[in-house]
């Protein structure tokens, strides 16, 4: 079975004004003493107001979700006794008029040297998921196959349309901010690994990214380890729709590793059209059209089971086919953050907007 992990971005958030708080360095502290989260479970983020935890390996549906359950547990017990919460969501509600410290590491001094507007604006958390690739001849591969399906993905993980007190009217707000740094957006198409290495290599060397952490495509090769990284989801309100996009897209990292060993040829999308299939995505979610790998447009609805079918023999190969239909059905229902979020703020303001993002609300 492939094997997958899952990384996760929160914000902490003051509870009384909803603003965000300087505190990642005594609650990543705090989160290690408690000896539920192993030293390399939670990790370093840009701002002092993000934290980043990252599961072990995992096999099955049921370690990731347990492993994110834990960890959410022990980040949100460490932020509380330093009077915060953890925020389940892709961009703050409400921001400081004055930029956020800076976890105070080369790299990202660097990064403030290089765009001090962007780094000020770059509150935003995602979900990464990882999935297993033999080499990354296939890794790239893999990356060529799964990005028509991208839109889709970010469009079932919507989760930030609130920026600075207000609906941004995108669902995914997050999207549109990290799509402003210069290697970003949709991955390009690549011949083979050695291309994939070359094209990089000309970034390093014409000093356009100071290091490949700085490929910031919706999905990537993992510089770390041998997996693909798909990184277009927003953080999830629930551990259960964490796993929901894991399930999905390790499904659809092994139907693409399915299709490279058939033969079926990759599939022709103009990089013009991804690009501008991602941006309607973040747009509307699932409340509007979704632009299918074919490139029409049709209702969100309808390409969701489109790509379902895409990966159902992926999801019953792993056994994940009735919890992640069940949990997509859910989606369908239930709406994305982004609708819970916005239906929050309809109701009592930008405190129920708070209440639900950091787990206090009548629907989390």
């Amino acid at each position: 079975m492939t094997t997958m992990g899952v990384e996760e971005e929160y914000l902490l958030l003051d509870p009384v004004t909803g603003l965000p708080v300087p505190h990642a360095d005594k609650v990543r502290t705090a989160a290690g003493l408690g000896r539920l989260v192993a030293d390399q479970e939670v990790q370093y983020e840009l701002l002092q107001a993000q934290v980043e935890v990252a599961t072990p390996v995992c096999r099955t549906l049921e370690e990731v979700g347990g492993h994110l359950l834990r960890l959410r547990h022990a980040i949100g017990m460490a932020a509380e006794e330093y009077g915060c919460r953890i925020a389940t969501c892709g961009t703050p509600p409400l921001r400081h008029g004055r930029p956020m410290a800076v976890t105070d590491q080369a790299r990202y001094r660097a990064m403030v040297t290089q765009a001090p507007q962007l780094v000020a604006e770059q509150l935003v958390n995602g979900t990464h998921v990882h999935v297993g690739v033999p080499d990354r001849e296939a890794g790239v591969q893999v990356l060529n196959r799964i990005r028509a399906w991208l839109p889709t993905l970010t469009a079932m993980s919507a989760n930030s349309p609130m920026w600075d007190g207000g609906d941004t009217g995108f669902a995914s707000w997050r999207t549109v901010i990290f799509g402003r740094w210069p290697v970003s957006g949709m991955p390009p198409h690549f011949h083979d690994v050695a291309d994939y290495d070359r094209r990089v290599q000309r970034l390093l060397d014409a000093g356009l990214i100071s290091d490949i952490g700085q490929l910031y495509w919706q999905a990537r090769l993992s510089s770390r380890y041998p997996t693909v990284e798909v990184r277009c989801l927003d953080v999830q309100l629930s551990a259960d729709e964490a796993v929901m996009l894991a399930a999905v897209t390790r499904a659809l990292v092994d139907t693409a590793l399915a299709e490279t060993a058939a033969g079926v040829p990759v599939p022709e999308s103009a990089p013009e059209l991804l690009q501008a299939a991602m941006w309607h995505a973040a747009r509307h979610g699932l409340d509007d059209t979704l632009v299918s790998p074919g490139g029409a447009a049709h209702r969100a609805g309808d390409v969701l089971y489109e790509f379902l079918r895409h990966v159902s023999p992926a999801l019953e190969a792993s056994g994940d086919s009735r919890q992640a239909t069940s949990l997509v059905h859910r989606l369908l229902q239930s709406g994305t953050g982004a609708d819970r979020q916005r239906a929050a703020f309809a109701e009592g303001g930008l405190r129920a907007v708070t209440d639900l993002v950091s787990g206090q609300g009548p629907t989390s």
